[in-house]
Parts: C-alpha cells; sequence; structure tokens
C-alpha cells in the first residue's frame, strides 16, 4: 500500500516539473519574439518561424481563394440553371401562343375565303360546318350542321371556294348528309375547259376521278382544267371540278382514259356552302300548285 502511494506521488511529481519546464520555455520563446520585434530588426528565431508559417499562409490563402471561386461558380451555375429553367418555360409558353395564332390567322384565311366567295356567288348560299365523315370507299359522306329547319332539301348542291363538293342526300331537323363528287357512285356532266370536250367524271375514292367517254382524237393534255358542264339543271356550268393529271391511250376501245385531280382538298373540308337555288324553286312549285 505504502509503495503505491510513493509511486503515486513520483508521477505527480514529474508531470508537475514537465508542465513548468513547458510554461517556463513558451515564456522565454515570447520573450524573445517580443524583443527581436522591438528591437527594430526581426530576430533570427522571428524570421524562422516566418519562414516555416509564410509557406503555410500562402498555401492556405490559395487554398481558400480556391474554395471561394469554387462555391462562387457554384452558386452562378445554380443560378444559371435555374435561369435556363425560367427561359425554357418561357418558350414552351411562347411557342404555343404562336401555335395558337396561326392555328387562327389560318381559320381566320379560310373563313375570309369563303366570305368572299359567298359575295361573289350567283346563288342563294347556306354556310354549312363539317361535323362528321364516312371513311368507308363506296359512300364518300359527310355530316353537316344544317337540315330542314335551315331549309336544307335532298338534292341541293354542295360548294366551296376551291369548286365542287357534293348533293345532300339524306337530311334531318338539325343535319343532313352530303355525298362526295369523289365518292365512286358520284358521276357529273363535265367539259375541258378549253375546247369544251365533253366527257362523264366519275368518283374514284381517294384518288380523284376518271374522266369516261371522251374519244381518243379528242385533245385533252395534263394540266387542263376539268369543269361542270351544266347539263340536267344539278351543277351550273363553268364550277372548278378539277384539272387533268394524265391521259392513258388504250390499245383497245375508242375512248381515253383521263384521270383529273379534284380542285377540292377533301381531306380538309371545314366548311361548305349550300345552294338554297332548289328550296327555293320548290317552294315555289309547292306554291304553284297550292295556287292552282
Amino acid at each position: 500500500m505504502s509503495k503505491q502511494v510513493k509511486d503515486r506521488k513520483s508521477r505527480l511529481g514529474t508531470v508537475r516539473f514537465r508542465s513548468l519546464l513547458l510554461a517556463v520555455l513558451l515564456l522565454l520563446l515570447g520573450l524573445i519574439l517580443l524583443a527581436s520585434t522591438f528591437g527594430g530588426r526581426f530576430g533570427l528565431s522571428h524570421q524562422l518561424t516566418l519562414e516555416i508559417i509564410g509557406p503555410l499562409q500562402s498555401g492556405a490563402a490559395k487554398v481558400g481563394s480556391a474554395v471561394n471561386n469554387f462555391w462562387d461558380d457554384y452558386l452562378k451555375l445554380l443560378n444559371i440553371r435555374e435561369e435556363n429553367t425560367r427561359l425554357k418555360a418561357m418558350l414552351n409558353s411562347y411557342e404555343q401562343e404562336l401555335a395558337q395564332y396561326r392555328e387562327a390567322y389560318t381559320i381566320y384565311l379560310r373563313l375570309q375565303q369563303e366570305l368572299d366567295f359567298r359575295k361573289g356567288t350567283d346563288f342563294p348560299p347556306l354556310t354549312a360546318r363539317v361535323i362528321g365523315k364516312d371513311p368507308s370507299f363506296w359512300f364518300h359522306t359527310i355530316i353537316v350542321d344544317r337540315g330542314e329547319n335551315d331549309g336544307v332539301v335532298e338534292g341541293m348542291v354542295a360548294l366551296n371556294s376551291k369548286g365542287i363538293v357534293g348533293q345532300v342526300i339524306h337530311v334531318s331537323n338539325n343535319y343532313c348528309k352530303v355525298l362526295l363528287a369523289i365518292a365512286p357512285s358520284s358521276a357529273i356532266d363535265v367539259f375541258v375547259q378549253k375546247n369544251r370536250v365533253r366527257g362523264i367524271l366519275k368518283g374514284v375514292g381517294g384518288n380523284g376521278y376518271l374522266l369516261h367517254y371522251v374519244l381518243k382524237n379528242s385533245e385533252v393534255s395534263q394540266g387542263d382544267q376539268i369543269v361542270t358542264a351544266g347539263i340536267g339543271g344539278l351543277f351550273a356550268s363553268g364550277i372548278p371540278v378539277g384539272k387533268v393529271t394524265a391521259v392513258h391511250n388504250r390499245k383497245r376501245g375508242m375512248f381515253m382514259e383521263i384521270e383529273v385531280e379534284p380542285s377540292v382538298d377533301f381531306q380538309r373540308l371545314e366548311f361548305v356552302q349550300l345552294n338554297l337555288s332548289l328550296q327555293q324553286s320548290l317552294t315555289q312549285q309547292r306554291i304553284g300548285i297550292d295556287g292552282g
């Protein structure tokens, strides 16, 4: 027991001595640095200290500057990303607005075209909007938003600013169905405009028309305009129907086979003008019958 107490006192004395020695050394070092500073010139110890600390401070300053630059660049990058995201959103918004303006302008041009056509017609027109299409091969028809309540009757002709669209075949109170001129069941009396050569124009669906019963000795060439003949009283004379795209002289037979491209774009029909002349004619006939 007494031995352990002696060992503990011995270690405690050693620690105290070392602490006192360290404090003395630090005090002496401080006095030396202070004396060398007030002496007007840096002492050797001070110079050694600066030589050791200088590179460390320089390295620390460079590291600090690099860290600051990196942090500044990082913040700038974040700002650029935010700005880029904002600009992309603005660009998308402007592109959508531009698409809307283009669509509105396109509709305006079409409506203006139809309005000009209405003003120049020699018949009472009724504007109708296309609301449905029948894509079947034989029955190429469209449905428009006009019916008996608007004065529409079966047999009425449908046109637009480009030419013949078709003929009304079914009518309800507020809607009607129009058989397109390109339907295989459709046939129109036409002329070759330049020389009045007559033929029968039949629809072939999406491929347009074929002009039949034109003699081989007739002068018909690619690019010739085809117009209605006005025979039969259904279509007035001179309405555009299409233009010749190909002429085939077969070895057999006495007629040419002539392909005609429609003047009307049937894939983009939006509005048609219904000719109310037939309704007025029927009304006058009924008045005459009632009066008789």
